[in-house]
């Protein structure tokens, strides 16, 4: 073969195990063009969708060039979504489903999200985590989490793996080997998880052999560093974790895909090429790239940095080769899986039935529902980047639905730190001689939060506080109300209780 046919070679193998994301809500000349040339999966976004039927027309389109195209999705349901992104989830998410905990129910939820997606056309959900939650300080997993128990985490990880697929849609179990007990967002940093053996064995690891036990199609990796097995390198780079921990050990022979491989914690120290570079030849067979970086340039930069280091000798053509197999499996086996299952875009109300069960109200008996139209307060933090910043989320508009003349402020922090007088002036003035309600979204994690919080209830004892992220003991107010998530569905839910003092129940 002639060293430019070789090179050519090279680079269709390199796109091959790309998945990248894209701008627009029709696929781009240059997207089309590299499915042409190898490329055998794409990922969509909040960016890319409209709706499900305009995104069953995109994946048409898509497919129109490869059949067996993957069309993947960073969709959780819950507080991160993607297919409901500018209405806020109708499906509350994991940390919901584990403190309802019905495995049946966590099942019936994911099949019907699985439902929604396959008429949508897509392939494979970068779904669930299966993290457990360890670190209540976690700044990026939280409510995407079961809960903090391995056993509990497992049961549901496994449920909603079979609801998922049995809907047509591969499910991939992330952020392997737990993304939960860190206290660094990988977006932006290196976490460490520094745990031992032991420990890493009995509390991290049994989701993710669960989710295999499941039948999971893809896993994917977490950059963050695990000193206990590798004390150099985060584990999307790590040969010991992806081969010998999840290949060898756990003995998973499905799809290895990375985490999106511009995010700090690997492209700061490594680069974008560089990070691929090293994540293909640890194990990794599809680089997920387009969260951020969703440009042609940016595929192209990656497939020449493969196809280079594979020339070099940096990355061996044998596992190029065996990563771009394994895409092309997975393709084909996650295509089957689709045709199977007889398209079904009637959604059912389950996700409602599933936010009303999670809902939890402490408070004297007679104290709900409200008997006047509340203010609301909404005190609103700044979410990670997994997190859509454009996804609605909160207990007043739901409640104005319930009972007219509720009345809100949403008070995010920057605007509380330049005026701190606006607390009195929008949250407790226009309070006054009506029922005060205060929402709010991890409270414990935020320290400014916590003050308002303490501020506003100190004012009016009386006051109604829904907690729409981790819940805490220590959380103030005369009546309080878990939500477990702060899904569009949640919203209602505690909305229906503050209005009627108890949840709808379907018809």
């Amino acid at each position: 073969m002639s060293s430019s046919k070789h090179s050519q070679e090279l680079r269709r193998l390199a796109r091959s195990v790309l998945q990248p994301g894209f701008v627009g809500t029709e696929a781009p000349d240059w997207v089309l063009r590299d499915i042409g040339d190898g490329l055998t999966s794409v990922v969509l976004f909040a960016r890319n969708i409209v709706s499900t039927e305009q995104v069953a027309r995109l994946t048409d389109q898509l497919r129109a060039e490869n059949p067996e195209l993957i069309v993947a999705i960073d969709e959780e349901a819950g507080d991160v979504t993607r297919i409901e992104s500018s209405t806020g989830a109708t499906r509350p998410g994991n940390f919901a489903l584990g403190t309802v905990d019905d495995a049946d129910l966590t099942a019936s939820v994911a099949h019907d999200l699985g439902r929604q997606l396959r008429a949508a056309g897509i392939s494979l959900d970068y779904a669930p985590s299966v993290d457990v939650n360890s670190n209540p300080d976690n700044p990026v997993i939280g409510v995407r989490s079961f809960g903090t128990e391995a056993a509990l985490v497992s049961r549901h990880a496994a449920a909603w793996i079979r609801g998922l697929q049995s809907a047509g849609v591969a499910a991939c179990a992330k952020h392997f080997p737990g993304h939960g007990d860190v206290a660094v967002d990988s977006h932006h940093g290196l976490p460490s998880y520094d745990a031992d053996l032991d420990e890493i064995a009995a509390q991290a690891l049994p989701p993710f052999r669960a989710a295999v036990a499941a039948g999971v199609g893809a896993i994917m990796s977490g950059h963050l560093l695990v000193p206990a097995h590798d004390p150099h390198l985060p584990a999307t780079l790590s040969p010991r974790i992806l081969h010998d921990l999840l290949r060898k050990e756990i003995g998973f022979d499905g799809l290895i895909v990375t985490d999106a491989i511009e995010m700090g914690a690997v492209a700061d120290r490594h680069g974008l090429g560089g990070a691929a570079v090293k994540a293909v030849a640890a194990g990794a067979d599809a680089v997920c790239v387009g969260g951020e970086n969703a440009e042609e340039s940016t595929v192209a930069l990656l497939a020449d940095a493969l196809a280079d280091a594979t020339s070099r000798g940096e990355l061996t053509e044998e596992r190029l080769t065996e990563a771009a197999d394994r895409v092309r499996s997975f393709a084909a086996w996650s295509h089957r899986l689709g045709q199977d299952v007889p398209v079904d875009p009637i959604l059912g109300d389950i996700g409602f039935v599933a936010a009303r069960r999670a809902l939890h109200t402490h408070g004297p008996d007679g104290a709900l529902p409200l008997t006047a139209a509340p203010h609301v307060v909404e005190l609103v933090p700044s979410t990670n980047l997994a997190i859509g910043n454009e996804t609605p989320w909160g207990v007043a508009a739901p409640l104005r639905e319930r009972l007219p003349g509720t009345t809100f402020v949403r008070l995010p922090h920057r605007r509380l730190a330049a005026r701190p007088e606006i607390l009195a002036q929008h949250a407790l003035t226009p309070a006054t001689g009506r029922p005060l309600v205060v929402v709010v979204r991890d409270a414990a994690r935020h320290t400014w939060m916590g003050r308002a919080l303490a501020d506003l209830t100190t004012a009016r004892p009386d006051a109604v506080v829904v907690e729409m992220g981790l819940p805490s003991d220590s959380l103030p107010g005369a009546v309080r109300i878990f939500t477990h998530g702060a899904t569009a569905a949640s919203g209602v839910a505690a909305a229906e209780v503050l209005a009627h003092g108890r949840p709808a129940r379907p018809a």
